[in-house]
């Protein structure tokens, strides 16, 4: 199957495969609201994901930022789960986190095995769920229902 290209990045903006470095990961995870996570959390991100990508903004003598990121955990045959899709509130509504999305959709469809359809998951907090559903994402209950384990 055959996924389109991700759109193109405003000026200033640079597309990466890849993942921030470990205080640029966090720093980003705790700017756009996602939950906190470790140090050594995030060491395992770039060991622990299928496949990672970020954006960074390139301001005016400074050195690039990464201001949105995305990765995917999975198999690699037919399981994929998207995590930690977020854009930095300074650089949301320009589409940014929709290149990221669309690229790691592209990637799953691109590099995942052809003779099988892929199973694509992701949890959708309220602010992204527009942006997933613009993308072919449903509801998956009554039928399916995200589940995590109480800490």
């Amino acid at each position: 199957m055959s996924y389109p290209a991700a759109p193109a990045l405003p000026v200033g903006y640079s597309f990466h495969a890849g993942y921030p470095d470990v205080p640029q990961y966090l720093h980003l995870r705790a700017a756009s609201g996602l939950s906190a996570k470790t140090t050594s959390q995030a060491a395992a991100i770039a060991t622990g994901s299928w496949y990672g990508c970020y954006i960074t903004y390139d301001a005016p003598n400074e050195s690039p930022l990464p201001i949105g990121m995305g990765r995917i955990i999975g198999d690699g045959g037919w399981y994929f789960h998207i995590a930690d899709m977020a854009v930095h509130p300074d650089h949301q509504r320009k589409g940014l986190g929709d290149v990221i999305l669309k690229e790691l959709l592209r990637q799953i469809h691109h590099e995942s095995p052809a003779d099988g359809k892929p199973y694509i998951t992701l949890f959708a907090d309220k602010p992204g769920r527009k942006l997933y559903y613009k993308n072919g994402f449903v509801d998956s209950a009554p039928g399916q229902l995200g589940m995590a384990l109480k800490s």
